[in-house]
């Protein structure tokens, strides 16, 4: 404890701050955005050695080695493909100076630092990310009967009687069914952009 007070006193601790809207362009990860297709940042938060971008469409994490290296490490992760879980906020205490927000996106553990002034921001974001992660797993769970139900259907025409010389016309009008339902499901249970979601929890 009295190691931490001591480097939080001389300033060498990698504690985030919340990097405002209009200095957007001034951070690493704004160069990694992928502007031309709609991306767009709705949080950013950037210590010593890191910085994580939360835009509508993915976590962007420039990863420093060090506060004192220039080498980064940038890793993207799509939230159409990594699902938000084990999402904690933990509050500053008496002594405290920082924040901590914690959570698993597609099976990476992170523990972001963040000062403690900007509580009210961190908990929009933390809200965000709690409905993010409850979006996708009721569009799994939709999914997953959409396809139960799907295969039901099959197999229970499977097991009716069909007259042969009509076999062939049936398959394919069933082929071309199933393709069509397959990407309506897919289409709307699997969103790939959340920015409705910050829209309605990020005040900054």
């Amino acid at each position: 404890m009295f190691k931490k007070m001591a480097t939080d006193a001389l300033g060498l601790s990698d504690i985030g701050s919340v990097i405002a809207p209009e200095d957007y362009d001034k951070v690493d990860a704004d160069d990694y955005v992928m502007h031309e297709d709609g991306e767009k940042i709705y949080f950013l938060i950037k210590s010593k050695a890191d910085e994580y971008c939360f835009t509508n469409k993915a976590l962007i994490h420039v990863d420093g080695t060090s506060a004192t290296s220039k080498k980064r490490t940038l890793r993207r992760y799509s939230y159409y493909s990594h699902t938000f879980s084990n999402i904690e906020l933990e509050t500053a205490g008496t002594i405290d100076l920082d924040v901590e927000l914690k959570f698993i996106l597609g099976g990476e553990e992170f523990d972001i630092d963040v000062h403690k002034k900007f509580i009210e921001e961190v908990k929009d974001l933390y809200k965000s990310l709690l409905k993010i992660a409850e979006i996708s797993e009721e569009n799994q769970a939709f999914s997953e009967y959409a396809h139960q139900s799907l295969n039901t259907a099959s197999a229970t025409l499977q097991n009716s009687r069909t007259h042969e010389t009509r076999l062939s016309h049936e398959f394919r009008d069933i082929n071309e069914t199933t393709f069509n339902w397959l990407l309506e499901t897919k289409n709307q249970y699997h969103i790939k952009d959340f920015g409705h979601v910050f829209e309605l929890f990020i005040k900054n």
